[in-house]
């Protein structure tokens, strides 16, 4: 039987041990918002190898904000990614704080917007190979529109948009950002259900 015959019976066997060993772990990096170690590990084939994860302090929270049959994008300059990007609100929660909360503070600092009614809509790991980065995202309606609030680090534009293009924006490429596909592929995944 071939290894990785072996490899895809372990997998439809429903086993769900950990097949790698951790040897050592070593601290590369540390800041206020991420931790970056390198593993020695034993892989699943038993060879010896490294591992870098990076370890999030912080929840990632998204919200989607729906006026009607319009959508509220956030516009901004992504430094890692050296290019700009239009999401949905989103920032981050820490630990031990709620993620609603924190939520609807992203929403009233990038867009001056708040909301009379909140859903949760989902949650997901947005790199797992990588990174345990997790996200949660809302639906918000019922908006007020206040004043915003950015934070130093943020230069935004906000625009209000058909929810149709945003849908068109994010399955042309233009809107990249994962966390904001999620909650605009599951919004438009319920109004198909209705």
């Amino acid at each position: 039987m071939s290894e990785r015959k072996d490899r895809v019976e372990s997998i439809e066997d429903g086993s769900d041990e950990n097949p790698w060993r951790r040897i050592s772990s070593r601290l590369i990096y540390d800041n206020p918002w991420i931790r970056v170690r390198e593993d020695s590990v034993i892989r699943p084939d038993g060879m010896p190898g490294i591992y870098g994860v990076v370890h999030y302090k912080n929840i990632a929270v998204g919200v989607l904000p729906i006026e009607g049959d319009d959508v509220y994008l956030v516009g901004q300059y992504r430094y890692t990614l050296e290019r700009y990007s239009w999401e949905i609100p989103e920032g981050g929660c820490p630990f031990g704080e709620d993620p609603l909360v924190a939520a609807q503070r992203e929403l009233k600092e990038e867009t001056g917007l708040s909301a009379r009614h909140w859903r949760r809509m989902g949650a997901a790991y947005l790199s797992n190979s990588v990174s345990d980065e997790y996200a949660i995202w809302f639906l918000a309606t019922g908006l007020t529109q206040g004043v915003s609030q950015p934070e130093g680090t943020e230069r935004l534009r906000v625009r209000r948009v058909p929810f149709a293009e945003a849908l068109r924006m994010a399955l042309a490429g233009e809107i990249t950002d994962a966390l904001s596909l999620l909650a605009i592929m599951q919004y438009q995944l319920e109004r198909a259900r209705l």
